[in-house]
């Protein structure tokens, strides 16, 4: 990703001719495809142009590519799989969970509220409100029009920013917000709640009934959305999200994924135990659980309910969904750090991690798409290939593993 902003930087100095291409490429992509989609929406030109502006690129968004291109830029790395334990800085959760815990005081009616009408705890939402914007006071910096444009014209997934931006228009366009006010992230995401547009179309309520849903101002608004959000991506109301658990050796790590699930007493049977000690609750021990394990036997491992696949869908991230669910845990009983410890990890590239996973394809793995990401599909492949070859199955790739299979 340097290397791409540095090239950039130099085309500016050393061929303007060059960049202004770019940008005139640029221009005629927002008038050739945006606009007539836009106008398909039933947004009006006045609107469209109000929310364009200036028309400019914005080339110091993460992630970016040559128009067209759909490969990862190499030097792109992602924390939460290269160092997980990261994600988990003990920092971070120390204030998700301590403001939390004041926060979920003093809005107890407001959530009380949520979870009757959307059965979602109020832990949950709360350490989400927290996780995604700092409970409302994380400065969200970015014209979500100039992210959105800039995304569809030279990010790796086109098409989605291109929907997410015609949305972001018909937003204006519905009067539920101004241009001005729509500030989002270098992803696009919007308000408290970090909502695609996509998403508050479909899940932002007006839970204050002051006539519009506000997640930029409206606490009840943003908590209510979020409740929503999670209700319609199925969340199942008396369950948890899931447990800490010690895995014997006898078990494979391979076992891991939503698609191999077995009643919770199955996986008991196996020796899989709660850290605590303490049984699984008998609703819990009756119904389906998965064997999750986000660093392969580097780290903490969990059996998940369907739930946890809800918290998926609102960031499609096995550590995203596994803060939430154990800072609201925090939340509601106190502070408890994992049982087990994240291990070392190394450092890698997403196209390295790609081109291992294309390769693993090419022997007949299913790694859940060649996209830099080792998710729970390209993690037990992992340990299956491992098993085959000789090796001690860990579930993770490392850079060693990646010279080895590509």
């Amino acid at each position: 990703m340097v290397r791409f902003f540095l090239l950039l930087a130099a085309l500016l100095i050393a061929a303007p001719a060059t960049a202004q291409s770019l940008q005139a490429q640029y221009e005629a992509f927002l008038e050739g495809t945006i606009w007539p989609e836009a106008k398909l929406a039933g947004v009006s030109r006045a609107n469209f142009d109000k929310a364009m502006g200036a028309k400019r690129l914005n080339t110091d968004i993460p992630g970016l590519v040559a128009p067209g291109s759909k490969e990862p830029p190499r030097e792109m790395r992602q924390a939460e799989f290269s160092a997980p334990a990261k994600y988990f800085n003990e920092r971070n959760l120390g204030y998700v969970t301590a403001t939390g815990r004041s926060l979920a005081r003093q809005h107890a009616s407001t959530l009380a509220a949520v979870e009757k009408a959307y059965g979602v705890p109020g832990r949950i939402i709360v350490a989400i409100w927290g996780r995604e914007s700092g409970f409302g006071k994380v400065k969200i910096p970015h014209d979500a029009f100039q992210v959105l444009g800039t995304k569809a014209f030279m990010s790796t997934r086109p098409d989605l920013f291109r929907r997410e931006l015609i949305n972001a228009l018909v937003i204006v366009q519905l009067g539920r917000a101004s241009a001005s006010e729509m500030r989002s992230s270098w992803a696009g995401a919007l308000g408290q709640p970090q909502f695609m547009p996509s998403s508050y179309l479909q899940y932002a309520v007006d839970f204050d009934r002051n006539g519009h849903p506000d997640i930029w101002n409206s606490v009840p608004d943003t908590l209510g959305s979020i409740g929503a959000y999670l209700q319609q991506s199925g969340w199942v109301q008396g369950r948890d999200w899931g447990f800490e658990v010690t895995v014997p050796s006898s078990v494979s790590c391979a076992l891991e994924g939503p698609d191999r699930g077995k009643r919770i007493s199955d996986w008991e049977k196996l020796g899989i135990k709660r850290v605590s000690g303490k049984p699984f609750p008998a609703n819990e021990a009756r119904s389906d659980g998965f064997l999750m394990m986000p660093a392969g036997r580097n780290g903490p491992a969990f059996i998940v309910t369907p739930n946890f696949y809800v918290l998926k869908e609102y960031n499609e991230s096995d550590l995203y969904a596994l803060f939430v669910g154990h800072a609201g845990d925090r939340i509601q009983w106190g502070d408890s750090r994992f049982s087990a410890a994240w291990g070392n990890t190394d450092t890698m590239l997403r196209s390295d991690i790609a081109a291992m996973q294309r390769a693993m394809e090419k022997m007949g793995y299913d790694v859940g798409g060649a996209d830099g990401l080792p998710g729970y599909k390209t993690r037990r492949s992992i340990g299956d290939w491992q098993a085959k070859n000789g090796r001690s199955p860990t579930c993770f790739p490392s850079n060693d593993l990646i010279r080895v299979i590509r």
